[in-house]
């Protein structure tokens, strides 16, 4: 089966080392996706980059923690993904949250059938 359609999509960027409740920030979103039913939701790690503080976050071999930077990209329905929204507020301490309009083709496996 195949649905097209329009969608919203999620980019949560912020680093690493963020934490939610002793876990790491990335997976606390991933898990609060799936309990809210979200169609999907993938973590990225980059190799560097910066934000507000403009400090740039880079792997160096010597580190024990470099703090990279991450983002979760979060894809469904407008109303799902601003159920969503709320649990950010609360879960994003420092970070950007942006929201864009984007058209989806998305493929379901039925009975364990590939479409």
């Amino acid at each position: 089966m195949k649905l097209e359609g329009k969608a919203k999509m999620l980019r949560i960027h912020f680093g690493e080392d963020d934490k939610w409740k002793g876990k790491p920030l990335y997976r606390a979103i991933v898990e609060k996706c799936r309990e809210l039913d979200i169609a999907g939701a993938t973590v990225f790690r980059g190799i560097e980059g910066y934000g507000a503080s403009t400090l740039i976050h880079r792997s160096h071999i010597l580190a024990l923690s470099s703090d990279l930077p991450i983002m979760v990209s979060v894809i469904d329905s407008e109303d799902k993904v601003q159920k969503l929204i709320p649990h950010l507020d609360e879960m994003v301490d420092q970070g950007l949250v942006a929201m864009s309009e984007v058209e989806v083709i998305k493929y379901v496996h039925q009975n364990g059938v590939r479409s």
